[in-house]
């Protein structure tokens, strides 16, 4: 009787390991990400989060072009500049902003917006932009899965699928 209580107990043991191991080896669906980088003696950080391909058509499919778009899944992607930068020759002052794209076949627009914190694009107000810069939509030869955000002390590039926008930044 004891050694069926102890069999039963280590068997309970392993099957909760089991499910906890499942649970952990579950990707999340768009995990939340962070890029960080210095610009000068500012400090970029852009938080997201990155959704994956899954064999899907993102650009001019999932994300149409033309038409804003939140830069991520979920929430709004955010980006915050600790000091005073340039972003494509325009000065973006210090602070944390909404980050939008309006994806285009040759030519992409960064959108930097007052509201940083909303869920995705529904209520992006274009009279709440405080920079918008474009840059040019380029294709790649690599496939990128998960959407990523890199930030280098020359600007930073955002990609994924076969296509990625590069922003020149300064001080």
């Amino acid at each position: 009787m004891k050694n069926m209580k102890i069999t039963k107990m280590v068997l309970a043991t392993a099957l909760m390991a089991f499910v906890s191991i499942g649970a952990f080896a579950q990707e999340k669906p768009s995990p939340a990400k962070t890029a960080m980088g210095m610009v000068g003696d500012a400090k970029v950080t852009i938080n997201y989060s990155s959704p994956a391909v899954k064999g899907r058509t993102v650009w001019g499919d999932l994300v149409p072009m033309g038409q804003v778009w939140r830069a991520g899944a979920n929430e709004a992607t955010t980006f915050t500049t600790t000091k005073d930068i340039m972003i494509e020759g325009k000065k973006l002052v210090a602070g944390t902003y909404g980050f939008f794209i309006i994806p285009g076949e040759y030519e992409s627009t960064l959108i930097f917006n007052k509201v940083a914190k909303q869920w995705g694009s529904m209520n992006y107000d274009a009279k709440e932009d405080v920079l918008r810069v474009s840059v040019p939509s380029q294709q790649t030869s690599s496939m990128e899965e998960r959407l990523v955000y890199e930030v280098k002390p020359s600007g930073f590039e955002v990609r994924w699928e076969y296509g990625k926008a590069v922003a020149k930044l300064g001080k």
